[in-house]
């Protein structure tokens, strides 16, 4: 029986034995020792193996119907599935081979070599985060802190700070292996720093074709696009025309545009307007990254911010954001020092330190920031988050360090102290600078996606902002299930396929047959981060199961540090 079935594949599939990795000698060995029995038996099972899978691959990709008696190797009953659209949830089942989810539907007949009973359970694509720092990878490249999170991509890059070279760098990590599925974006800042230092000036026709070729070359390697950080040295001495024409390179190869805005707070409005006018001038989709508004004076400035995407929309320009879910951002204490003080580098900054005048004009600068940007008008509002001239200071506020040096906590004397940080080397701080109701108002945004601006991160390792291990839980659990802002449909789509149709991950995203099987299954009525600013060392709960690429992640609730993610590349 064995036997006939055997001939019967081998003339059917001939052709394709050699795509399988069986070579044309192994198949004519084998056929010439079976005068009787067609192969030997290690060789007949191998020749089977084969033969299962290209029938498998003609069963998803040419839609011959697998059969009833087909064993997945993973399958999911009794859940509840939102399939990444905003439509309602069907209660279906998944089943799994390899990699894809390949069939949906009532499947509690059928066998698999792992049932996972998600009775009571939502079953979800796998979240992708469009906006992830993965700096630490190399160290962290089980991605735990984000898997646990019920993330299977990230996006990295992000900010104009994209790897160079870009090529060698995406090499190395997949060599490597990961443990969610990554993808970069090749960073403005980077390449600028790579052609012209940190100098503030235009570059000159030649910097500017070197610029151009790098970022050409990333796009070529894989890159989904440009990112840029106008709030950060150097791209903040960049002008409109040079971002327009590095853009235009990674307009050419389909790729998109992220960027953290050149500014935040009293002229958000102005820098929302520049990155639209880039979207306009170099065609390429545009999405305003971790948006926000910061400082109390643009205090309910939101709907401002949000009618200039809406107007650009009408325009048929690809205006999208994406949110974190907290009113505090992170970054470096330098954010509070103005731009040009800190030119050329840190030595720079302090020999400027020695002019009196230079020092007294930079000082100013830091009060105004302070009262009226990224300071909140309160000390207490800037917590250290890593210090590493001084780890006892993390976690505690600006005001505090005042006090500790016998100092009256005034917004002059905090601005002396942000100039011995940044002298010391520099700091990474919490800007508890943002107003719940612009967060609530630019989440319930149709065009707003949810995204970490987290980073890679091992417990216990600083003060980190608390969404480096808690924003899409948060969502979750706070804002939809508590709070009602999203419906659970929306929160889910996104955090799915809204971000895979910005990246064009056209087999993610979403759940149906075909699809990669990058899967998360949590509780709705437990689901909640509880990392906190006071303490940010903590998993979320309510994530049960984490499916990357058709392996188990997460599997009730245990993490596994098992690596099935791709390093993906834009096509």
């Amino acid at each position: 029986m064995n036997f006939n079935f055997i001939i019967v594949l081998d003339i059917q599939f001939d052709y394709k034995i050699q795509d399988w990795g069986i070579s044309i000698q192994d198949r004519q060995d084998c056929t010439r020792s079976s005068k009787n029995h067609f192969c030997t038996f290690k060789k007949r099972f191998t020749f089977m193996i084969f033969i299962k899978k290209i029938s498998l691959v003609l069963c998803v990709l040419v839609g011959i119907g697998c059969t009833s008696n087909q064993q997945f190797d993973i399958l999911i009953l009794n859940g509840t599935v939102y399939d990444g659209s905003l439509n309602d949830p069907k209660q279906i089942d998944v089943g799994i081979i390899q990699n894809k989810i390949i069939e949906l539907g009532e499947l509690t007949d059928r066998q698999a070599l792992r049932i996972i009973d998600a009775k009571g359970l939502v079953v979800a694509p796998g979240f992708i985060d469009l906006h992830a720092h993965l700096e630490p990878i190399f160290d962290l490249s089980d991605c735990e802190s984000h898997v646990r999170q019920g993330v299977t991509t990230s996006l990295g890059g992000p900010d104009g700070r994209g790897p160079i070279p870009f090529g060698m760098y995406v090499d190395s990590l997949a060599q490597l292996g990961v443990g969610m599925n990554v993808g970069f974006l090749v960073g403005h800042n980077s390449v600028r720093r790579e052609v012209m230092n940190l100098d503030n000036r235009k570059p000159t026709p030649v910097e500017l074709q070197q610029m151009k070729s790098l970022v050409a070359q990333a796009m070529d390697e894989g890159a989904f696009g440009i990112s840029t950080g106008l709030k950060y040295l150097p791209g903040s001495f960049s002008e409109l025309e040079e971002i327009v024409e590095l853009s235009k390179e990674a307009s050419k190869k389909g790729g998109i545009y992220t960027s953290h805005i050149r500014d935040e707070g009293l002229e958000v409005m102005a820098s929302v307007e520049e990155a639209i006018s880039i979207s306009e001038k170099a065609d390429i989709p545009v999405v305003l990254t971790h948006h926000k508004v910061i400082g109390k004076p643009m205090w309910g400035k939101s709907n401002e911010t949000l009618g200039l995407v809406d107007q650009a929309r009408e325009k048929g320009l690809n205006i999208t954001m994406d949110q974190y879910p907290y009113n505090a951002s992170y970054t470096g204490i330098s954010v509070l020092i103005p731009a040009w003080a800190r030119a050329g580098g840190n030595e720079k900054f302090i020999e400027r330190l020695k002019n009196p005048k230079l020092r007294d004009s930079i000082k100013k600068g830091i009060v105004f920031n302070i009262l009226n940007d990224r300071g909140g008008d309160d000390l207490d509002r800037v917590q250290f988050a890593k210090v590493r001239w001084m780890p006892e200071l993390e976690g505690k506020t600006l005001k505090y360090w005042c006090e500790l040096k016998g100092l009256k906590p005034t917004t002059a004397n905090g601005a002396e102290l942000v100039i011995e940080a940044q002298v010391k080397g520099g700091a990474s701080c919490i800007f508890h600078a943002m107003d719940e109701n612009d967060v609530i108002n630019i989440m319930k945004h149709p065009q707003t996606m949810i995204a970490s601006d987290g980073r890679l991160v091992k417990l216990g390792d600083g003060h980190p902002h608390p969404r480096w291990y808690g924003t899409f839980p948060r969502v979750l659990g706070r804002y939809v299930r508590e709070r009602g802002i999203l419906s659970l449909s929306e929160a889910i789509y996104k955090m799915t396929s809204m971000p895979a149709k910005v990246m064009g991950l056209n087999d993610r995203g979403s759940i149906g047959v075909g699809k990669k099987a990058d899967l998360t299954i949590f509780n709705s009525e437990t689901i909640l981060d509880k990392a906190t600013f006071e303490q940010p060392h903590q998993y979320s709960e309510g994530i049960e199961y984490v499916l990357i690429n058709g392996q188990l992640a997460v599997d009730k609730g245990e993490f596994k540090p098992i690596k099935s993610g791709e390093v993906l590349l834009k096509n």
